[in-house]
């Protein structure tokens, strides 16, 4: 055993400690279906939603970034990669979702559909054959996409074919229209469905903005531990830190402004079918989580990220994504519980052991993706660190 390295019962490194409160985390899950299969299934949702939304995240980033460009964009480029790369173990982790859908949506109920007419009219589209069939082009879209951008930047790696970054810029363009497509019917499919009487316009641009902003606060997090540990230093710098806590703002400050905009387009409108929505998630203590969605998602945020100081240290740049991260949890949280308990607000632990087995194993598999290539795309032509330097790296 190394000994420069602590030991945790026996697991050393990041990934084996993630697996192991991954799998303990889904056990304990699993146990508790036993005994609240509904309750499994919601708590479930939740967390599954928030592990996507890194993945999804990373892969927009990351087409973003190969449009644009910008040294910012290389020093997360390999960190987006491997976020990317783990859609196919998201696509596996549907699978109790699938299995649940008669207990999570009203819609794949048929005595609830005889009894509805506004749910017969949407039957042509809300039902399982076409809702399962949507899920599976979704994941081969987002798996292809993320196969391709990864692949090309190694192959680049080991080529230096000044074409592949042709070719990674020209995928990246109408690879972002096809992805906010689909993500957009995705979350209608998985989340706004839940209350099939109630839709929103900008429901999957909100989704793919948070899910961007969420993927953006984990890569800073992973970046700003591998420059303490040195793995960054000779490559990534306060300019660098200073632009993605520039680009952190800018999410921060996007995600306020859809969400209140729906929010005063749907209250200024006052139509009985959309208002409820809003009461659920504003009555009976779900408003303090509201008011700390205001506080914590973007006031303080926005006021720390406006400090230049702040954002150029990436040890404290780190500590404000990690607020926006917890937070993340608790956005999806307030989106999806009300939609079970219009009553009140309700909190159960295998809300906890859900997150802590998805987003376990997720982090696993990530953690693992970041160590199976160099931290930095070392002959990418838009790359201006110097080639010995980044072979170090």
């Amino acid at each position: 055993m190394n000994g420069n390295r602590s030991s945790w019962f026996g697991f050393e490194s990041p990934p084996q400690r993630c697996l192991v409160v991954g799998v303990a985390g889904l056990l304990v899950s699993l146990a508790g279906a036993v005994f609240n299969a509904p309750q499994f299934f919601r708590s479930y949702l939740v967390a599954y939603l928030f592990a996507i939304g890194f993945p999804l995240g990373c892969l927009s980033l990351l087409m973003l970034h190969h449009l644009v460009g910008g040294n910012w964009g290389f020093v997360i480029q390999r960190l987006l990669e491997a976020g990317a790369r783990t859609l196919p173990l998201m696509a596996l982790l549907f699978l109790p979702i699938a299995v649940g859908a008669h207990e999570l949506y009203l819609w794949a109920r048929p005595e609830a559909v005889a009894a509805d007419p506004l749910l017969q009219q949407k039957s042509l589209y809300l039902n399982l054959p076409f809702f399962y069939g949507r899920a599976v082009f979704y994941f081969a879209v987002w798996i292809v996409l993320g196969r391709l951008l990864s692949n090309w930047s190694v192959e680049q790696d080991h080529s230096g074919n000044a074409d592949l970054t042709h070719r990674l810029q020209n995928l990246s363009g109408p690879g972002l229209v096809v992805y906010g497509l689909t993500v957009t019917f995705a979350m209608i499919d998985w989340v706004m469905s839940l209350e099939p009487h109630w839709n929103s316009t900008i429901y999957g641009m909100a989704f793919i903005l948070s899910d961007a902003l969420a993927a953006l606060a984990l890569v800073i997090c992973v970046a700003a531990a591998l420059f303490e540990q040195g793995r960054l230093a000779r490559i990534a710098g306060a300019d660098h830190f200073h632009d993605l806590g520039n680009l952190l703002l800018a999410f921060v400050m996007l995600w306020a402004y859809l969400g209140f905009s729906q929010f005063m387009i749907i209250w200024i409108e006052n139509l009985k079918e959309e208002i409820p929505w809003y009461l659920h998630r504003t009555n009976g203590g779900w408003q303090i989580i509201a008011l700390a969605l205001v506080f914590f998602q973007f006031a303080l945020p926005f006021v720390l990220l406006l400090s230049r100081a702040a954002k150029r240290r990436p040890r404290f740049l780190a500590g404000i994504a990690s607020v926006v991260l917890i937070m993340r949890w608790v956005d999806l949280f307030w989106l999806v519980a009300p939609s079970f308990h219009t009553e009140g607000f309700y909190f159960h632990w295998l809300d906890l052991a859900a997150l802590a087995g998805v987003g376990g194993v997720w982090a696993a598999l990530f953690l693992r993706y970041i160590d199976a290539h160099s931290l930095v795309p070392l002959r990418d032509p838009r790359f201006a660190a110097p080639a010995h330097e980044a072979q170090r790296v």
